[in-house]
């Protein structure tokens, strides 16, 4: 007997074509800006002549800057939402009456920037980041985040660089001779630190590799792996010392210097009575290959961004930077601070630690009264893990990997996308509006500056608007960007009056619980499909609590609901198999009303209704499939949980991230740089995946199966298109999470087996047709 063309096969098809089309449109619009909006207030006014005379201080030559080794750049990078209102923020270390923790001296060399840690890598101490500080422009270079949940992902970071050990953020100096690397910084708790190394070590070879260059200390640990142990042939003193350190696995860091892009959070002066920076514009000629010329620009006599701030104190959690203008009589300061966590939270990852706060003020301490306003970036190079395979959802279709999120009183966040802002329009700008947050959101971390105001309705900022702090890079949703805040301006009387505001600068995972202690609970969006999605992490999170990994929460959530969908199936399968049962009645009605549509219609109708059967009963299986495919699809691309999760277990290199592609090996070495390079719905990316190509095989087995074969030549051409569509999902595919594709399989595998294996419906006797009954009477 054969089945009828609309069965499970079919069934499984439509579905998988119709995610396909969702999977496509959010790989299109993810990669699309919108139209600018023209009802938009626009930030770029044309600058007064007058002041475009003023320029910048003439910044330092970045020749002999110091480079930060571990870890090392990447080449190419690697409806409605509820308002939750901010709950008590945790408590200052003095409310702890803890012990401070000595820093230690830091010694710095002549003529560098001195490099400066506070908290540490090591989860054990009471902190949960290690931040690394300059005092040229009192900026932070990174922020580290030390819990083993949020570690690096052993992925490619950058075209053909690979991660490797992990030293420390460790920064230093290649030496004038060439022979070794000068230690200026060695952040607390990182493997360099437990074996010893210290400032003012000079770092000569890894193992047996000598080391003549930061670039080529880098290029020694690329080749080591985690938990192996090195030893470093160090030079303190003027003796040789042999250090053996064990190294680490990468820390997450949600912010980090990229290239020779501006650091996070620096500052200048917008305002000194009537000398003002002029509104930003953008130097058509100028290159996109370059970082923008307004990102530094000063006051004339100013170098706050490019200068050498005076450290004034400096403790493991608190750094204090300040610079002295005598011209204006005015001093500016800049702390950072680290909360610590309390003995008693220590063993509790979801504690909000995640923050460091940022004073900034500035002072009058002349003679005269001063008219002073200041400017302030945010943070800058956010993670772009999964450059080539990730697609982030957010508030506005031009959505990137880092884009820029604020809220304004109590509004609905605002999102500007990444390709929006790699456009230099300058259009998106907020003026004279209470800011209750703002910053840079990443697909699984965010950054954000959180104005710590008595009155939430108090207006700091004269204007806020999102930044290109990079390069425009051939992928706009790359580009490095970060928000600008321009306070309103003040009178300071002499006497030391001074403005002074606080921050709390959140750079941790999109955790929800977490997101909600600092009002930031909005950040984590699931777009249309919140109602399915939420539910799906919940399940897949109250799984995990049972059996410790999400590989086996996904089949079990497979389980779950091809379980509940039993009964649906089923009667699926049976009304298939009375379909094929009336199929020669309905090949008898299609002759007999070969021209006649309406007559045709009416009597299968009338044939249906009197065998019981309703054609329309296996789309309930459909309606029920559909939404978890889209909800699992969706909390793969938001849920932090999921994120770095493997199918097996953590060492094992392949399907280690059930959000990616299971990547069973690289081929990019030997493939067409077209299908390789990962960017667009139609490459393949740099990793050959396994576990698509195995669904899609599966679903062409539930095909050949369960299809018939062809009654006519139009069938036939249908059947084949629909092979041809497959493969095509196939490339669209390539890329999806494996996570996923896990579920897909699973429950392809589940619908194999109960086709096969569910009881077949009897056929009944039917009476031989009259012409065999005369033939049998002679």
């Amino acid at each position: 007997m054969q089945e009828p063309r609309k069965n499970s096969g079919n069934l499984a098809l439509f579905m998988f074509l119709t995610f396909g089309v969702l999977l496509l449109h959010n790989m299109w619009f993810g990669q699309k800006a919108p139209p600018p909006d023209k009802d938009k207030p626009v930030a770029q006014a044309k600058a007064d002549p007058d002041k475009k005379k003023q320029a910048e201080e003439p910044k330092k030559d970045d020749a002999d800057a110091p480079k930060t080794v571990e870890p090392l750049d990447p080449t190419v990078p690697d409806g409605t939402s509820t308002v939750v209102e901010p709950t008590d923020e945790p408590k200052p270390a003095a409310e702890e009456e803890m012990p401070p923790i000595d820093a230690g001296p830091m010694p710095k060399f002549a003529g560098t920037e001195g490099w400066y840690t506070l908290g540490s890598a090591d989860p054990k101490d009471p902190y949960r980041m290690l931040v690394t500080v300059t005092d040229r422009g009192a900026a932070v270079a990174s922020i580290a985040l030390n819990s083993p949940r949020y570690r690096a992902l052993m992925e490619d970071d950058g075209w053909l660089s690979r991660r490797g050990g992990y030293l420390g953020n460790v920064v230093m100096r290649e030496e004038k001779s060439g022979n070794g690397c000068l230690v200026q910084v060695v952040g607390r708790g990182t493997p360099a630190e437990k074996a010893g190394l210290k400032p003012g070590d000079v770092i000569k070879a890894v193992g047996q590799t000598k080391v003549a260059s930061a670039k080529k200390l880098g290029e020694s640990l690329r080749r080591t792996k985690p938990g192996r142990k090195v030893d470093l042939t160090v030079s303190r003193d003027g003796k040789e010392e042999t250090l053996p350190v064990t190294l680490g696995i990468p820390p997450l860091e949600v912010v980090r210097p990229e290239a020779k892009d501006p650091l996070s959070f620096q500052m200048t002066l917008s305002r000194i009575d009537d000398l003002t920076l002029p509104d930003m514009e953008v130097d058509k000629e100028q290159p996109k290959d370059k970082v923008p010329a307004y990102v530094e620009q000063e006051l004339d006599g100013l170098n706050l961004r490019g200068g050498t701030w005076e450290v004034v104190e400096h403790s493991q959690d608190r750094i204090e930077f300040r610079c002295k203008l005598p011209r204006w009589g005015l001093e500016v300061s800049k702390v950072y601070r680290l909360d610590r966590v309390p003995e008693k939270e220590q063993e509790n990852t979801d504690y909000p630690a995640y923050n460091l706060v940022m004073e900034v003020s500035v002072r009058n301490v002349g003679s005269r009264t001063r008219e002073v306003a200041y400017q302030l970036d945010g943070p800058t190079g956010l993670p772009l893990e999964g450059w080539w395979f990730a697609n982030k959802v957010g508030y506005c279709w031009s959505a990137g990997l880092r884009d820029v999120v604020v809220r304004r009183d109590k509004q609905t966040p605002v999102m500007v996308g990444c390709t929006s802002i790699a456009k230099d329009t300058l259009e998106a700008a907020w003026d004279e509006e209470s800011i209750t947050f703002i910053g840079v959101d990443a697909q699984y971390f965010s950054a954000i500056l959180i104005p710590k105001k008595k009155d939430p309705a108090e207006i700091w900022f004269a204007n806020s608007m999102p930044l290109r702090v990079g390069p425009t890079n051939e992928i706009e949703r790359l580009t490095n960007v970060s928000c600008r805040l321009r306070s309103v301006s003040v009178e300071l009387p002499p006497g030391g009056e001074s403005i002074e505001h606080d921050f709390t600068v959140f750079a941790g995972p999109k955790r929800e619980d977490i997101l909600t202690h600092y009002g930031l609970g909005e950040l984590v969006y699931y777009g249309w499909f919140d109602f399915v999605a939420r539910p799906m992490a919940m399940i897949l999170n109250f799984f995990f609590g049972i059996v410790r990994n999400y590989g086996l929460a996904i089949l079990m959530l497979t389980v779950l609901v091809r379980g509940i969908m039993f009964p649906m199936s089923r009667k699926q399968a049976q009304g298939a198999q009375k379909m094929a049962e009336l199929q020669p009645e309905i090949k008898k009605i299609q002759e007999k009303h070969k021209k006649d549509m309406e007559a045709r219609t009416k009597a299968q109708q009338e044939l249906f209704k009197k065998h019981g059967y309703n054609p329309l009963s296996g789309c309930l299986v459909m309606f029920v499939q559909l939404p978890v495919f889209i909800g699992l699809y969706r909390a793969l691309m938001v849920n932090v949980e999921l994120r770095g999760s493997p199918l097996l277990w953590s060492n094992f290199r392949w399907c280690s991230n059930l959000a990616a592609p299971d990547m069973l090996f690289d081929w990019h070495a030997w493939m067409p740089m077209y299908f390789t390079h990962g960017i667009g719905a139609f490459t393949l990316g740099p990793y050959f995946n396994i576990l698509p190509i195995f669904t899609v095989v599966l679903f062409l087995m539930q095909q050949k199966m369960f299809m018939p074969p062809p009654a006519d030549e139009q069938q036939a051409m249908q059947q084949n298109v629909m092979k041809y569509m497959m493969l095509f999902m196939g490339i669209l595919f390539f890329k999806v999470a494996s996570g996923l594709c896990v579920y897909f399989i699973a429950s392809s595998l589940w619908g194999l087996a109960e086709r096969k294996f569910l009881p077949k419906t009897p056929k009944k006797d039917t009476p031989p047709p009259p012409a065999q009954k005369l033939r049998h009477k002679k």
